[in-house]
């Protein structure tokens, strides 16, 4: 495997030191420059950070904080839909549906700085196969990302297994080369088991995440949020110690495991 160079690999460890410390403080010192830098010296700086999810919304309301500090930092942010949510209303057709969640998935982008992408699939018929693994893979690595999120595999909801399993074997498929996190969704109603690894503390950019989680109109985001993301904001919070956080569990590659403790 080609290694990465020692300046680009040595980034994006300070950056996700930045994560597990609660804060972006090192990606932001890394990433804002002085006036004398050359634009080559912040070009090289600059992450590609995808977000992998099973309809629109699942990004925005799941990390859509951390998305927020990673574009205010200045990196490339690219949301992967996995759908577009045609299912979600059975009074109409799936073109229908379709075309008001995609318009509400670009609008929430744009408050965020970021980039939507659709991967084609069918909401509420995500298939995990052969083909579809190597399709994703190959759109997943096409945008070289260093870092990317996606749904935590134990799920209630099938197409959020399958955004997690298929995002899961890119990074396998790619000899793991980007730095891989999950995050959750409705934790103890649709996400299971969840046991962070990692916390962002998302306070100072609660009200953008907020925006571009009302951007959704078509999923009742005020009963969502108060039923169940405020919550999970607050109590991500109390773990972290700060006002809200997100929590995310980072999948370590084999060289970075450690023994069981006392074993």
């Amino acid at each position: 495997m080609k290694k990465n160079k020692p300046g680009r690999r040595q980034f994006v460890k300070s950056s996700l030191v930045g994560l597990s410390s609660l804060s972006l403080s090192s990606l932001l010192a890394t990433t804002k420059t002085s006036k004398e830098n050359s634009s080559e010296k912040k070009a090289e700086k600059r992450l590609n950070i995808l977000c992998v999810g099973a309809h629109p919304g699942d990004p925005e309301f799941g990390c859509g904080g951390t998305m927020a500090k990673f574009s205010k930092a200045g990196n490339a942010v690219i949301f992967l839909y996995l759908t577009r949510g045609e299912a979600y209303n059975t009074n109409q057709s799936f073109a229908q549906s379709a075309a008001l969640r995609t318009k509400e998935a670009e609008t929430s982008c744009k408050i965020l700085n970021a980039t939507p992408v659709f991967a084609g699939q069918i909401d509420g018929n995500t298939e995990l196969n052969k083909q579809k693994n190597e399709e994703t893979a190959k759109l997943i690595l096409s945008y070289k990302p260093d870092i990317v999120f996606t749904h935590w595999p134990l799920d209630s909801h099938p197409d959020h297994q399958v955004a997690g399993l298929l995002t899961l074997t890119a990074w396998i498929r790619s000899n793991k080369q980007f730095h891989l996190y999950f995050y959750e969704v409705n934790t103890g109603s649709e996400t299971m088991a969840f046991t962070p690894t990692d916390y962002v503390d998302v306070s100072e950019v609660h009200d953008t995440k907020k925006a571009a989680m009302f951007a959704h109109q078509t999923q009742d985001p005020r009963e969502i949020y108060d039923s169940f993301f405020k919550t999970m904001e607050e109590f991500r919070g109390l773990e972290a110690n700060v006002k809200a956080a997100e929590a995310f569990i980072y999948f370590k590659p084999n060289d970075q495991r450690t023994w069981m403790k006392g074993l």
